[in-house]
């Protein structure tokens, strides 16, 4: 059987949760501006001229930490299980990539029990761990180690079919 008609048992892209679309980004952006303009110019009638700049602070600190948060969800890991080889994709945000390839036979998938905000999903091999997902919730890391496991499991069992 040659790469190019290899099985795939596991072909899986991993990526933060989204907390809010562009639209949504934009629709917070314009009522913070609005609420700011409108409370700045109450303080301005009133002679709080200073107040002004902190409205307009607060704001502009408000849109730098959503940018700051849409930057970090550009994180993502692609996992693919083949009969010879797990290979382990991983962009960070800031854009640095790094590849790696275990063979599926000495591949295993570990999380530690009970579930705890700690328990990092792990691909290991050998004395090397390769922590994935995470920036998944409890459940969505136990769900993945499941289908990885199966997916092992499935590559192994070919390998003894041939």
């Amino acid at each position: 059987m040659s790469e190019i008609d290899e099985v795939v048992y596991l072909d899986a892209l991993l990526t933060p949760n989204r907390s809010l679309s562009p639209r949504g980004f934009a629709i917070i952006m314009s009522v913070v501006g609005v609420v700011s303009f409108i409370s700045g110019m109450a303080f301005l009638s009133m002679g709080a001229f200073p107040v002004v700049g902190f409205f307009g602070l607060d704001a502009l600190a408000i849109y730098f930490a959503f940018r700051w948060s849409f930057r970090h969800q550009r994180e993502q890991t692609r996992i693919t299980i083949t009969a010879k080889s797990v290979h382990l994709f991983h962009r960070k945000a800031d854009g640095s990539e790094r590849r790696v390839e275990l063979p599926s036979g000495f591949a295993r998938v570990e999380l530690d029990e009970p579930l705890e905000p700690t328990s990092w999903l792990r691909i290991e091999h050998g004395r090397t761990a390769y922590v994935i997902g995470r920036f998944l919730t409890l459940p969505e890391r136990k769900s993945l180690s499941i289908a990885i496991r199966a997916a092992l499991i499935q590559a192994r069992s070919e390998r003894y079919l041939a």
